[in-house]
């Protein structure tokens, strides 16, 4: 099963768009990491062509809040569909199984002890100072974060946070979230 993790860091943020919907805002990197070849890739708006080669070969895309953020902004760069090919939202599956949403940071903390390099709006500041290879590495830290937290969700069914000093766990059933979907067609592009 070719799987691709991925996060994508803007240049705007909310407060400074008109609409609320991840569409509002404008990409400035998004970054990858490939199952096929175990590496990671990070890619401008002016590089998105050579993305779009990678996921459409993915049997599965990955995220964080990826159903509700980072899918929608992708899509209004991509000339096909992104949500025809399966993925998994590890925050979707946190809030149906524990019933709300929490941060990557906390997950990671909680399940492996470290903490994320950095935060969005960081992020935003950096791109607007010219900080770019800032941001491409703070998102390939998301990205590695977010492979590591589905790793061990798989691993060990579920994932753990701290919250008021005590340590949770949320168990996740994850026995079909490697199982291929058998659709006819699972790609948008002519590849």
């Amino acid at each position: 099963m070719r799987k691709i993790v991925f996060d994508i860091e803007t240049s705007n943020a909310f407060s400074e768009v008109e609409g609320s919907g991840p569409e509002a805002l404008d990409l400035s990197v998004v970054a990858i990491h490939d199952s096929f070849d175990d590496q990671y890739y990070v890619y401008t708006q002016e590089e998105l062509p050579k993305l779009w080669k990678k996921i459409e070969g993915a049997d599965m895309l990955i995220g964080f809040n990826s159903d509700h953020f980072d899918i929608p902004l992708l899509n209004k760069y991509y000339p096909g569909d992104l949500t025809i090919i399966k993925s998994l939202d590890i925050l979707k599956e946190i809030k149906e199984q524990y019933g709300r949403r929490m941060k990557l940071d906390q997950i990671a903390e909680g399940s492996f002890g470290i903490n994320k390099s950095s935060h969005g709006l960081q992020a935003v500041k950096w791109w607007r100072n010219g900080e770019y290879e800032k941001v491409k590495q703070y998102c390939i830290d998301d990205v590695r974060i977010t492979k590591q937290v589905y790793d061990y969700a798989l691993e060990n069914g579920g994932l753990k946070f701290k919250e008021g000093g005590k340590m949770n766990e949320i168990k996740l059933d994850t026995s079909k979230w490697e199982i291929i979907e058998d659709v006819s067609m699972t790609h948008a592009l002519p590849f």
